[in-house]
């Protein structure tokens, strides 16, 4: 069979599902539609021209450069197709966005036919996707007298690629519909158990919001066809909890603008807002494809005479609405004077200038951020080359600096690794800058976004300012079905070659490692000065600063080694008192949020750095309080050590990384040694107090701060999802947090799960010593609820086959992962055992396993959204809630909440967090989690 009629059938199935053929990316494919179109009396001639003009992608995948190389004989007069005329030639290779098409518009630009040569340049110089290869291509013709590549320079020196782009129109007509009330997590944009298709868009598209909210948007867009769709969090904030570009794709795939008319199901442009504004890294993601995300505020605390917020029996500030923003109101946003009004245009509802920043506008101009990312260096180069004086046209980067303010960390990390600032220039918060990154972590469920993106922007190589960048395998790695079997090969096998090291050895040199991304990005972090861009939300490293970002983000990161973003404020969090010796570290995290929204009564994490002074806790537990700041809704963390600590935690990553080399993962240009000279050096510096751990200035300015006591922490803590709130946008926050004797020990458990980003060694040891207490005590251990373990990396396990405590989880467990062997379905019936789990994110992703439909699960994970680790029955609604390994365990064995009494005895003589605050080094820190 031929691959063109396998194409045909997987067309004829893909219409029963309601869907359009799948785009083509392969070569050979190509190649076969081109043999068709050239013969002319092929009876799949028509159909075939068809999928070559209007489904064929563009970038650097190998169907565009078959693609590309046909157009160039058709220009060339070298293949004659009627239906394609030269001009229409040099149309279809304008679309294509890099790559090939540039090579051959090269090509003919700077051949010896000046007609077609002049035809190319004025293509050309509507193109940015350009890299080193094609600039010097057109520097070495400008040296040898070419006028073309001349006339193309002086028009890139210009930026008349961006310059001659239509404006943003000075007035958007829109019309509301409310997508849920409260927070709306990125799994209702883009759930997570439809992973494995978000590669496919159309088809990934079909899983946004419902089949009723997609007719329903349909219906406002016959009736509005001349305004543009926003899609509302009414009471809550947009896209929070991941950083899917799958998310924002298919917003803009329901609401937005086509980009090209010969690119399927690409769309850019969407309109988001939320009574809550914008999560970050969800408005990063939007800013990529160049949208609009608005903070509405069209709900506000209601004040008594004294302007105090007046109170409910919960303790909660009761809401007014300013203005309804209900579905089907028509709004009108005006760019110019950055106002939302209402339908007439004669009453202004809120300010949006922060939705109009110059460069948020460019971004719109361009249709997304690549475009000027891109338009900037092209520009520089042009100018450089022409020996010119470079006049930007694009907006200047905002540069705020205030006199005699010292810095914060992350203000320090910024300042280090800016490009291309002014010389002496000290930068403050609100600035905007360019940085270098230092490490990148691409994950297997956006892995092939990811790779999309880069061919999209015509990228084939790592940029080589990268120290270190890796893909993983830890989100599919609870079942190794036919959705994995078909996208994770191909995905590592494009990424090996990218330059990255990968999970899966393309060529299965080494075993297939699916350990936690999070965790070996925090292994491979070896510098406290680093910036670290990760493909999730949970990207928070306990050494540098890291910021989790949309596959897009990641894309450009890996290919440029550079990212742009204003220096986010801080806010400083320092603890008082002593810690009880029956508490675990996630309590204090808990706690942490709890007495900020005591303290403050809005969430001050939003949006901003969360500089949170550890200091004695190394890089694993530090890790605990970094990984949930993305449930704080915070931008980011920074963790402040002491210098002793963070040697010793860099020693620790140097031995992990070299446990990699051992086992293969190493590429060819030795990045996994590199990293290891890089630690070694960073160890040097402090212990010679050269550069000592990165520390703020002690005037450093902070938009507010935190002081967590200790001593008021004195039972274990839970997150508590409150699914039966009766104000809707309460459920499924992070905000409700809950101590254990709030239960009565009545809370019935269905499920405990130990396991996710945010446990390591240390809590599968306490598993271990549980069952070893509770076996002492009782003479045997009984489940009355399943328990399952997924420990992080594969490391965790050698260790505790070395250390003895695999031996008696072994002893309970009533399954155990074999890699010989993996799953190939996923659970959906578990019966009151231990599950020792394949090491990744597990339950905790949604995407493959999951606990039954109206289950409690009790768990140490971070996800606590409606239908992610367990989705409501007819009867019952499912509940995740949060808490610390030993309240799981614990909970698990007796099926319900513990009391106070049983949590006491069941963590006796288990050493569990040593944390002492201020800066000094605790008399004991030899805890479980060391």
């Amino acid at each position: 069979m031929s691959l063109y009629t396998a194409y045909l059938k997987e067309i004829e199935t893909r219409k029963e599902q309601g869907l359009n053929p799948k785009p083509i990316e392969d070569d050979a494919l190509t190649r076969e539609v081109i043999s068709q179109i050239k013969d002319t009396k092929n009876q799949h001639r028509e159909e075939s021209l068809k999928y070559f003009i209007y489904n064929t992608l563009p970038g650097t995948t190998s169907a565009a450069g078959e693609k590309a190389k046909f157009l160039k004989e058709i220009i060339l007069g070298e293949a004659v197709v009627e239906e394609i005329s030269m001009s229409f030639a040099f149309e279809l290779l304008s679309h294509m966005k890099g790559g090939p098409s540039i090579e051959v518009l090269l090509d003919l630009a700077l051949g010896d036919d000046q007609a077609i040569g002049k035809q190319a340049a004025d293509v050309l110089k509507t193109q940015f996707f350009l890299y080193d290869a094609d600039m010097a291509r057109l520097k070495t013709a400008f040296e040898a007298g070419n006028s073309v590549a001349r006339d193309v320079l002086e028009s890139y020196a210009k930026a008349e690629f961006f310059t001659k782009l239509p404006d943003v129109e000075e007035e958007i007509k829109v019309v509301t519909y409310i997508a849920a009330e409260g927070d709306i997590s990125t799994d209702l944009l883009s759930p997570g158990n439809q992973a494995h298709s978000r590669s496919d868009r159309e088809l990934h598209g079909k899983c946004f919001i419902s089949k009723e909210a997609q007719d329903e948007i349909q219906e406002l867009q016959r009736q509005h066809p001349d305004k543009r769709v926003m899609l509302i969090a009414e009471k809550g904030t947009m896209g929070v909890g991941s950083s899917r570009m799958s998310g924002v794709n298919n917003v803009a795939l329901w609401t937005g603008k086509q980009a090209s008319p010969y690119v399927p199901f690409v769309n850019f442009a969407p309109i988001v807002a939320g009574t809550n504004g914008i999560s970050p890294i969800f408005l990063t993601t939007v800013g990529v494809t160049g949208g609009i995300g608005i903070d509405l505020k069209n709900w506000v605390k209601k004040l008594d005479s004294e302007g105090q917020a007046i109170l409910n029996n919960d303790g909660n500030p009761i809401l007014e609405q300013k203005y309804s923003v209900e579905t089907g109101t028509v709004l009108t946003i005006n760019t110019k004077d950055k106002k939302l009004f209402n339908n007439a245009g004669d009453e202004e509802l809120a300010d949006v200038a922060s939705s109009f920043s110059p460069q948020k506008v460019e971004f719109m101009k361009a249709g997304g951020s690549y475009a000027i990312v891109f338009g900037k260096k092209l520009q520089t180069f042009a100018a450089e080359t022409l020996g010119i004086e470079l006049k930007s046209a694009f907006a200047p980067s905002r540069e705020i600096q205030h006199e005699g303010q010292g810095l914060t960390a992350v203000e320090k990390i910024f300042n280090a690794n800016a490009v291309g600032v002014r010389p002496g220039a000290i930068l403050h918060a609100g600035s905007d800058v360019r940085v270098k990154v230092n490490i990148v972590g691409s994950q297997d469920t956006t892995g092939l976004m990811t790779s999309q993106e880069l061919e999209a922007m015509a990228a084939t190589v790592l940029s080589p300012t990268i120290d270190g960048a890796y893909q993983s395998g830890c989100h599919t790695a609870s079942v190794w079905d036919f959705k994995a079997q078909e996208n994770t090969p191909k995905l590592m096998a494009f990424m090996h070659k990218f330059g990255l090291i990968t999970a899966r050895d393309p060529k299965d040199v080494y075993h297939s490692m699916t350990d936690v991304i999070h965790k070996v990005l925090n292994d491979i972090t070896v510098d406290d000065w680093a910036i670290i861009i990760g493909g999730d939300s949970h990207t928070r490293m306990s050494k540098g600063v890291a910021f989790g970002a949309d596959s897009g983000t990641v894309a450009l990161a890996l290919a440029t080694g550079e990212a742009t973003m204003p220096i986010p404020e801080s806010v400083k969090v320092t603890f008082k008192g002593t810690m009880a010796d029956h508490m675990d570290f996630r309590d204090v995290v808990h706690a942490t949020q709890a007495q900020m929204l005591k303290q403050f009564g809005d969430n001050v994490f939003q949006g901003r750095i969360i500089e949170v002074h550890i200091g004695t806790l190394l890089a694993d537990q530090a890790f605990t309080f970094t990984d949930w700041t993305a449930e704080m809704k915070a931008k980011a963390s920074i963790c402040i050590s002491e210098d002793e600590t963070l040697v010793e935690s860099l020693e620790i990553a140097k031995s992990r990384i070299q446990i990699m080399i051992n086992k293969g993962m190493e590429n060819d240009n030795k990045m996994l040694h590199g990293l290891i000279a890089i630690a070694e050096k960073r160890i040097a510096e402090i212990k010679s107090g050269e550069k000592p751990a990165l520390t703020p200035d002690d005037n450093a300015k902070y938009f507010a701060e935190v002081v967590v006591d200790l001593d008021e922490i004195n039972e274990p803590m839970i997150a508590d999802p409150d699914v039966n709130n009766a104000d809707v946008s309460k459920r499924y926050t992070h905000d409700t947090i809950r101590p254990i004797s709030y239960y009565q020990a009545e809370k019935k458990v269905d499920l405990g799960f130990v396991g996710s980003c945010m446990v390591h060694k240390g809590d599968v040891k306490i598993v271990a010593q549980m069952l070893r207490n509770l076996e002492k005590e009782n003479g045997s251990v009984e489940f009355k609820a399943p328990l399952v373990v997924a420990a992080p990396t594969y490391n965790i396990i050698d260790e505790l086959k070395e250390e003895g405590d695999w031996t008696v989880l072994q002893k309970y467990s009533g399954f155990e992962f074999n890699d010989a062997a993996p799953k190939v379905e996923a659970r959906t019936e578990y019966e009151n055992i231990l599950y020792l789990e394949r090491p990744g994110c597990s339950l905790c992703m949604g995407n493959q396993e999951k606990a039954a439909k109206g289950d409690t699960v009790l768990a140490t994970s971070t996800r606590l959204f409606e239908g992610r680790v367990v989705e409501d029955s007819k009867d019952k609604k499912g509940e995740s809630l949060l808490a610390s390994t030993p309240v799981v365990v614990l909970s698990a064995i007796l099926g319900r909440t513990p009391t106070m009494e049983e949590y006491r005895a069941s963590v006796k003589g288990i050493d569990l967090t040593k944390f002492a605050p201020p800066l000094q080094k605790p008399g004991n820190t030899k805890s479980a989690h060391f």
